[in-house]
């Protein structure tokens, strides 16, 4: 048996608002500590090169602020509301009679959430631009919910039931690599580099207590069972968009008879020729 998660208990708007305020500035001090070295080998290096113009070091200047800021307000987001809510919603479901509903909730919230990394909206973008608007953002969009709604649904699976994590990981990426034959190099390139966005800060700050909440509330070892969701979450989507990749070619071969992929390695422009 693990122990209960200690969250705060928080009545009211103000309260609220002061244990954001006490927080920020110890985080605030995490941040400055970690972006002094950056600064100082960008300090040396400009004081010996000279290679940036006043402008340009103005706005390198005003990139360290930004980051400052952004990073502490998000550090403090993180760790005194965002991760509280998810450990709390994953207890408390974890502990009803009902708790199976884990597995559709946290499917739901797995196909919600890859929605708000920015890295996948970056990605998204980028690969309509290279394929020529061949894959849309939006069918890539898809495809990663998709993938990480199956992802999060395994891991509370595995939290509910003890599966060992060898029995989804090892069939999955064995699955990977036998689609990884059946589809052109860019659709592999795509798919790790999903696999890779889609467990970015907004997934991992979230899911991983919702986790170890749900572990909590079923009375499973947190160290078997609730980690390992990340994993899941960046191999899911690998599979979900090689099979879009395989779908994909298998739609332009019934259209066009016998298909050419050709890539063009300057402009990274994808043109579909027929044979």
């Amino acid at each position: 048996m693990v122990s209960s998660v200690d969250i705060s208990t928080l009545t009211t708007l103000q309260e609220v608002m002061l244990e954001f305020a006490v927080m920020i500035p110890s985080y605030f001090k995490e941040v400055i500590t970690i972006l002094i070295p950056v600064f100082g080998v960008f300090v040396v290096f400009q004081l010996l090169t000279k290679n940036f113009k006043r402008l340009q070091v103005l706005r390198i200047l005003v990139g360290f602020l930004y980051t400052l800021l952004g990073t502490t307000l998000f550090l403090t987001g993180v760790n005194v509301g965002f991760a509280p809510v998810g450990t709390l919603l994953g207890q408390q479901l974890a502990t009803e009679t009902w708790k199976w509903i884990l597995l559709p909730v946290g499917a739901l919230i797995g196909y919600y959430i890859v929605k708000a990394e920015p890295a996948v909206q970056i990605l998204n973008k980028q690969v309509e631009d290279v394929t020529s608007g061949t894959i849309t953002a939006r069918a890539m969009n898809t495809c990663l919910s998709i993938g990480v709604s199956a992802a999060v649904l395994l891991s509370m699976l595995r939290i509910l039931t003890g599966l060992d994590i060898y029995w989804i990981i090892i069939p999955g990426y064995l699955i990977a690599l036998i689609l990884c034959q059946f589809v052109q190099p860019i659709f592999v390139g795509i798919a790790f580099d999903a696999g890779g966005v889609a467990s970015g800060p907004m997934t991992s700050t979230f899911l991983l207590p919702m986790a170890i909440g749900a572990c909590t509330g079923v009375g499973g070892n947190i160290m078997t069972d609730a980690f390992g969701v990340i994993a899941l979450v960046a191999m899911a989507p690998i599979i979900a968009v090689l099979i879009m990749g395989v779908m994909y070619e298998s739609r332009l071969k019934r259209e066009t008879g016998s298909v050419v992929v050709v890539v063009d390695e300057d402009d990274l422009i994808i043109e579909i020729e027929e044979d």
